[in-house]
């Protein structure tokens, strides 16, 4: 199937669309600018996460980017273009509403990492529900070389890695390579380039393959069980797996399970 653009409008489409299986690949399409989150960039993707979370076919959505790099972070030559409070503000408001769409899309979302991601590039790796990178990717806050320490990308950056590493990328700016960011936690693979793709289809295909229901009860669960107290935790964990278990896709899978056969989904 070929890639579609996600925003007709555009001559040269900002991000490609490319559904099948249940899986929906979004590949930021700036290669010129590493995929830079330009205003257009950011619309493009938060119009296609919006579409995606009301859509039953899709199952598992990958994050990826064409050409060189996954993301470069914020263009900041168009930054430098458009200066003033009220732009900077609607800027990074834009963009933290994006990264919030993944965290709290009711479907698993993985990044599709390969040659840099940084700054916000790097935000958006830590967003993201999973991260596959080839082998030699790099990932980096390096906001404070240029004076502009990354506290946006800090948020998620925090979420995912250890606060001593994360401080320490945070203040070097230092880019860190793949095996690195997998010891952090930053990613969950790193894998040969050449095996990239197949090793992202293959973690999607085992997702995608699970009740969907479960899998948006759970990934909320997750999210919000964190930021709670650990008797608070429980209790709302309690509650969630309550709701869960009165759900048809649960009974259907523990009744599979027992009857040594393959569940099937209805997603309620």
């Amino acid at each position: 199937m070929t890639a579609t653009p996600a925003v007709a409008a555009s001559p040269i489409p900002l991000l490609l669309r490319h559904a099948e299986a249940g899986i929906c690949t979004l590949t930021m399409n700036r290669p010129g600018a590493r995929n830079a989150l330009s205003q257009g960039l950011m619309t493009a993707l938060q119009a296609a996460l919006d579409e995606v979370a009301t859509d039953a076919a899709v199952k598992v959505v990958v994050i990826a980017g064409a050409g060189s790099a996954f993301c470069a972070g914020h263009d900041l030559k168009e930054i430098r273009a458009n200066p003033g409070r009220v732009i900077y503000e609607a800027l990074f408001a834009q963009c933290s509403r994006l990264m919030q769409s993944i965290v709290q899309l009711p479907k698993p979302v993985i990044a599709r990492v390969h040659g840099i991601a940084t700054a916000a590039g790097c935000q958006l790796v830590a967003s993201c529900d999973l991260a596959v990178a080839d082998d030699a990717a790099q990932f980096a806050t390096p906001g404070v070389n240029i004076g502009l320490f990354c506290s946006t990308p800090m948020v998620a950056l925090t979420r995912n890695v250890a606060p001593k590493q994360a401080m320490e990328m945070l203040l070097t700016g230092d880019m860190i390579d793949a095996f690195t960011a997998l010891r952090y936690g930053l990613i969950n693979h790193a894998v040969p380039a050449a095996e990239l793709d197949d090793a992202v289809r293959a973690l999607a295909v085992k997702i995608a393959g699970k009740s969907p229901l479960t899998l948006k009860l759970g990934k909320a669960a997750f999210y919000r069980q964190r930021e709670l107290d650990l008797a608070a935790a429980y209790q709302y964990a309690s509650q969630v797996m309550t709701e869960n278990m009165l759900a048809r896709d649960a009974e259907e899978g523990i009744d599979a399970f027992l009857e040594k056969r393959q569940p099937s989904w209805q997603g309620r």
